[in-house]
C-alpha cells in the first residue's frame, strides 16, 4: 500500500485549501483511533481512508453528483495500490448522495460518522480564549453539540449514530475523537 508521505503529496496536488487538508488529517487521526478499537491490524487502511476521503473536494464542480466517486476515479487513474475496502469506505461516506453506497461495516460507518465531528471540535477550539485543542474538554464539545446554532453545518444526527452503529456512547466517541485530534494538534495548527 502507498505510504503516508506519498498520499500527502497526492492530497496537496488536488487540495490547495489548508483547512481542507487539516480536516483530512483530523479525520485520519480519528479513523486510526477507531481502528485501534475495532481492527488494530488494519490501522493503516482505516487511516488512509480518513486521509484521502475528500481528495476530490476542490476539483469537482457538482458535489451532489461527483463527490466520492471522483476521489475513487482520481486514485485509480494514479494506479495507486489501495485495498478495495478503502474505495468502498470513501463511497459509503457519501451515502447521503448515493443510496446504493450505504455503510455496511465498522470502517464505513466510522468514516461516515466522524467526518462532520472534526468541524465541531475545531469550532469549539476556536471559541476558546487560547484557541488550543489541548484546553478543550469533552464537556465543552458536548455542550456545543447540543446547540444546533453553533457550527450549524455539523451533521449532528450522523455523529449521533455512533451509539447505534459503532456501539460507542456519544460522550466516549467525542472523547476518542478529541484525543486523536489533540495528538496531532501541531499538524492542525491548534
Amino acid at each position: 500500500m502507498i505510504n503516508k508521505q506519498d498520499v500527502l503529496s497526492l492530497v496537496r496536488k488536488y487540495i490547495k485549501t489548508e483547512n481542507t487538508i487539516k480536516h483530512m488529517l483530523a479525520t485520519e487521526a480519528i479513523m486510526r483511533a477507531l481502528a485501534k478499537k475495532f481492527e488494530p491490524q488494519k490501522e493503516e487502511t482505516w487511516g488512509m481512508a480518513g486521509l484521502i476521503h475528500d481528495l476530490d473536494y476542490e476539483v469537482i464542480k457538482d458535489k451532489e453528483k461527483e463527490h466520492g466517486k471522483k476521489t475513487v476515479e482520481l486514485l485509480k487513474q494514479q494506479n495507486i495500490d489501495l485495498p478495495e475496502e478503502i474505495y468502498a469506505t470513501i463511497l459509503a461516506h457519501c451515502c447521503n448522495l448515493y443510496p446504493e453506497y450505504q455503510p455496511k461495516n465498522k470502517i464505513e460507518w466510522s468514516l461516515f460518522i466522524c467526518d462532520s465531528l472534526t468541524g465541531l471540535i475545531v469550532a469549539t477550539t476556536l471559541v476558546r480564549p487560547d484557541k488550543k485543542l489541548a484546553s478543550v474538554e469533552v464537556k465543552s464539545v458536548m455542550k456545543k453539540f447540543k446547540q444546533p446554532a453553533f457550527a450549524a453545518g455539523t451533521r449532528r444526527e450522523e455523529i449521533g449514530l455512533c451509539e447505534e452503529k459503532l456501539g460507542i456512547p456519544l460522550s466516549e466517541f467525542i472523547e476518542l475523537s478529541l484525543k486523536a485530534m489533540q495528538e496531532i494538534s501541531g499538524d492542525l495548527g491548534l
